[in-house]
């Protein structure tokens, strides 16, 4: 049980975002407000007494010239993340409101690096998600020496077979026939737990129905299955378009709403496209 956080001296002001069911609570470090602790990260994202939400996003001054302001992620149990495509695709929105970003196209900066953004039409953003990394030791992935098409492990006493990349942060994808069936709790949890991932992953459990469309249903860490996962969709799509399985166009349908990616090749960066919502604005007290 971690401890409770203090009372806030002076209400602290969120605003409420989704991104294709993927929601969050953003807050504005810009002036210097020192970013939320683990405790107050989990009493934010507790659906039950707090705002609820899947993560928090900062937004804090840019660190490069190019960007137009940086961001960071923490998931709802109060640990930092490295990459969030549905929580850029907010961040984009969230400054375009504010007035920080101007025109169509605007750079963030986030802690896996910059991001190109475009503006589209209908609420909709595409975000440069940069070039996928296929090498164990991006994840990193313990115990392999070279990037394989598909690796196995022995899990829960039987062999699990999966995809793995790094999007920034670390992906293994699990093909299912039926994704609804997929037993993503109880195996993305146990394959969390593996110590060949000793920095945890992200298990995406995918169905290939057509070459330009895919299902998908993601465990993250720290936040367990989430309605959309934006680095997790690029995951899956990228490992499925290294093995030729599907085009380099690929509808991603997920629980919350249905991104949309592209790889041109493989040392292109991966783009991926989608709405942003705004839900409501607010104050949490305590």
């Amino acid at each position: 049980m971690g401890a409770a956080p203090r009372p806030l001296a002076t209400p602290l002001r969120f605003t409420k975002m989704h991104g294709a069911g993927n929601d969050f609570v953003v807050l504005d470090l810009r002036a210097g407000a020192p970013p939320p602790s683990p405790a107050l990260s989990r009493a934010l994202a507790d659906r039950h007494t707090g705002v609820g939400c899947d993560q928090i996003l900062t937004v804090e001054p840019p660190r490069s010239a190019e960007a137009v302001a940086a961001y960071r992620i923490w998931n709802a149990d109060g640990s930092p993340a490295q990459q969030c495509g549905n929580g850029a695709r907010c961040i984009a929105a969230w400054l375009v409101r504010d007035g920080a970003a101007t025109g169509t196209r605007f750079v963030l900066d986030s802690p896996a690096g910059r991001h190109a953004v475009e503006r589209l039409d209908d609420g909709h953003y595409r975000i440069a998600m940069g070039v996928p990394q296929f090498a164990p030791q991006a994840l990193p992935l313990l115990g392999f020496d070279a990037a394989q098409d598909e690796y196995a492990l022995a899990v829960d006493g039987r062999q699990v077979r999966f995809g793995a990349v790094s999007m920034g942060n670390p992906h293994a994808l699990i093909e299912v026939e039926a994704v609804e069936a997929a037993p993503v709790a109880a195996l993305g949890a146990a394959l969390q737990a593996q110590a060949a991932f000793p920095q945890s992953v992200n298990v995406g459990f995918v169905q290939v129905q057509a070459r330009d469309r895919i299902r998908l249903r993601v465990y993250e860490r720290g936040a367990g299955e989430t309605r959309a996962c934006g680095s997790g969709a690029c995951a899956a799509a990228a490992i499925l378009m290294r093995r030729g399985r599907i085009d380099r166009e690929v509808a991603v349908v997920l629980p919350g709403g249905t991104l949309r990616i592209g790889w041109r090749e493989d040392d292109a960066p991966l783009t991926m496209a989608g709405p942003a919502a705004f839900v409501f604005e607010g104050e949490f007290l305590a």
